[in-house]
This record gives C-alpha cells, structure tokens and sequence, in this order.
C-alpha cells in the first residue's frame, strides 16, 4: 500500500524525471557507440532489473518468462526433473533431488555441483535463468553435467523430465502418539495439506495424540497466508506476528481460539535453512512459549515480498515490510535463536558451506531493523553456542543434522540427532532446561 504523505517542492535535480533522463541519455550513448548493435528492450529490462536488484537480496523484477516460472512455484506444479538448487560459492549446488522425482532416479545427490545444462555451461548465469533451462515440458530431455566432490572428473546425466507435484507436508504417527509433521514450504493448498495430515495420523490409533514433533528444518518460506493458517491451528490466542513499514506498524495477525493442535505440547525444528515464512512460525510458537525450539540459529530472512504485478505479464518481487514476532524480535539477519541448540552444520558435504541471510550482499541490517520503531527493539535475543554438540566427543557426524527420509516410529533407534532430541524432549524423557 502506498500513502501519500502530502505534496511537497522539489528541485529539478531531486525528481525522478532527472534520473530517467540520465537513463536515455546512456541508452543514446550506448546504440550509437556501442561494438555491436543494441536490443533497446534487452537493454531497458537490464537497466530496470539492475535498479531493484540494487534495493537488496530479495528485491527483484520479473520479466514475462521469470513471473511465470515464479508463479509455478508456489502453486506446486511445474514440469521438471524435482531437483532443489542455490547459487553458492559462485557454483550451482544441488541440496537436496525431491524423493521419488527424475533427478532423484538418476542419481543425483546432494552436494553435487551442475556446471552445464544441455552443453551449455551456466557458471555466472542467473539461478532464474538456470532453473528455467532445467524446466520443461514433461517428456522432453534435459542434460546435466556434474561434478562431484571426491570424483576426479565430471560426468553427464540425460534426464526426462515430468511433471513434478511438491508434496508440502508429510506426516507419521510416531510410537508413545506423538505426530510428526513436516512442513517443507508454504504453498497454495498447504494448510489443507497439514489439516489432513493430522487427520490421517490421528486415525491410525483410537489412542488421542499426546504431542507434535513439527518439522520446519529447510523449509524456505513462501506464502506467509498459508504459514498464518497452519501457526494458527498451533497456537490458541495472541499475536502470531506483526509488520511494519518504515517504522510504523501495518498490520497485526492473530491467532484465533480452537486451533486443532492448540492443546498438546510441541516441539518445532529448525536449522539454518529454516526461513522466511517458516521462521515466523517458529518465533511466534517460540514467544508463546507453545513450543520448544530445537536445532540450529535460522536463517535470517524477516522481509515482506509484495508480489507486484506489471504491464504485459512482467512482475516485481518488492521488499515492503519486516516481520516482527509477537515479543517485537526482529528476524531480519538474526533469525530465531533455538532453545536447544544442536551444534553443527546441515550440510552432507562440506562443499555446501552454512550460508545465512546475513552474509548475503545487500541485505537490511540488524541494526536496520532495530530501530524500525524509532529504539532498539524489545526482546532481542543474542546468538549462543551452547548447546549439544555434533562432533567426535558426541561421536555423531554432521550427516545426523540433516532432516532423514526415512524417519522412523521411534526416532532414537535412527541417524537423525535433531529429530531423535525433538521427539525425546516432547516426551519428557529428557528436560530442555537442562539443555539450554
């Protein structure tokens, strides 16, 4: 929403006409003495996407492909070959194939870095870009040259695509009637999703549910309506997060009485992929003390994206807001501090280095975002070390960080440390005080 705030004189110099004026200026300059001729559309699209991506990580413009690839994603249903990807260490890295897809089938892992999609190397390209080269048409072929930590040479992958349907939420009733939950992103139909996921994992017993093991780790947000619906069956009453713009708050969400999991103690995990949507899920059950949180700091990332859509079926992706959990925590480039840390990395491979939102180029600063209400913000919480540690003296590896496919009807007969905690603590076998 934008406001006028009254009109006010400017000088020639502070109106935005002298900057786009400076604009045609360049582009004259640029068709008449660039090497070769210029693609005035390819050039204005550039000079536009150079603008918002100058804003901050987030902030981006879409043209016509891009929106539409963008929008396929959050309605959980595109043509490809079910691979999750980031742009990391100037490398394309795979993090993880989806269970059952092309990708999964043919082999591919996580860690592995793909340098080339159809004979074309894409190192430098946009991830947009690469992404949309590994889209397609279900049935059509895609190649993927691979190279692999700890194999010496590249290897190449020829791949079907199909359609692939993400599966947001999975669920399995654990022994002792506890539910296990795991959310993987925020997508059109996801509340649905988690409402019958509950409803399955309370049929298989006539025994009530004594507990929630909600599984947040590497879930990388996305519509923040669909985490305010499920945050909602968690929680009984009270603020689930508030937003502000340039200091002033815009807008309050609260949770309504008669959630379906408002009456049983939870546990909620997290690592340092958990972001965006998904840390407003876990900083609001946090606050209220309706959760314990367990695993890693996350990843940071306390912005609203608008969704902005243009003339001629281009789109923006515009940083309007910040997010504030109930107590008035900022998110932004600290994320939510777990009340058991377990120490260590998600990561299989140290070829996937831990990557936080405060360590991206640009991003809003925490001090940003402290004073968006004119002070320092109420209940900051610092990050801490202490925790349970992941290394020789535990005699787990990091590999037992990461969120495990096969998850078992008692988690501490399987690798899944996180996991085998959560479930113990939500239990009362073991005491989170005495963990923190």
């Amino acid at each position: 929403a934008l406001v006028s705030t009254g009109s006010q004189a400017i000088t020639r110099e502070q109106s935005p006409y002298a900057a786009v004026g400076q604009l045609a200026r360049v582009l004259v300059l640029v068709e008449n003495y660039y090497v070769e001729p210029v693609d005035r559309e390819k050039a204005l699209q550039g000079a536009i996407k150079g603008m918002v991506a100058e804003l901050d990580p987030h902030s981006s413009y879409l043209p016509p492909e891009d929106f539409k690839l963008f929008q396929s994603e959050t309605e959980g249903s595109f043509g490809g070959i079910g691979v999750e990807v980031d742009a990391r260490s100037d490398a394309i890295t795979v993090i993880a194939p989806i269970e059952g897809a092309p990708a999964d089938r043919a082999g591919i892992r996580s860690g592995d870095r793909i340098i080339a999609v159809d004979g074309r190397p894409i190192q430098g390209q946009p991830l947009e870009r690469i992404v949309r080269l590994m889209r397609g048409v279900p049935g059509s072929q895609v190649r993927l040259m691979i190279r692999r930590p700890g194999v010496e040479n590249p290897h190449e992958l020829t791949i079907v695509r199909e359609q692939i349907h993400l599966n947001s939420v999975a669920s399995r009733r654990l022994d002792g009637d506890i539910a296990y939950l795991r959310i993987k992103q925020f997508q059109q139909g996801s509340h649905e999703e988690f409402m019958r996921a509950i409803a399955q994992v309370r049929q298989k017993e006539t025994r009530p549910l004594a507990g929630v093991v909600l599984d947040l780790r590497s879930n990388p947000g996305g519509l923040v309506d669909e985490a305010t619906s499920i945050a909602d069956e968690l929680l009984d009453r009270g603020t689930i997060y508030t937003t502000r713009h340039r200091g002033q708050i815009t807008e309050e969400v609260s949770a309504r009485s008669g959630g379906a999991l408002s009456s049983l103690p939870i546990v909620a995990l997290v690592n340092e992929y958990s972001a965006s949507a998904s840390e407003l899920v876990a900083g609001a059950l946090q606050d209220h003390k309706r959760a314990v949180i367990v695993g890693s700091q996350t990843f940071g990332k306390g912005s609203v994206q608008s969704i902005l859509e243009l003339p001629g079926g281009a789109g923006m992706k515009l940083t309007t807001m910040l997010y504030y959990t109930p107590s008035g925590r900022s998110i932004q480039a600290r994320g939510v501090t777990p009340d058991v840390a377990v120490n260590g990395s998600i990561t299989t491979t140290s070829a996937i280095p831990v990557f936080r939102e405060r360590d991206m180029e640009g991003h809003i600063s925490q001090e940003s975002a402290a004073v968006q209400d004119g002070g320092v913000e109420a209940g900051a919480q610092s990050s801490s070390d202490a925790g349970i540690g992941a290394d020789a003296a535990t005699g787990v590896s990091t590999t037992a960080l990461e969120p495990s496919r096969d998850v078992r009807s008692d988690p501490t007969t399987g690798k899944d440390l996180v996991l085998s905690i959560g479930y113990q603590l939500v239990r009362g076998v073991l005491n989170s005080a005495s963990k923190r």
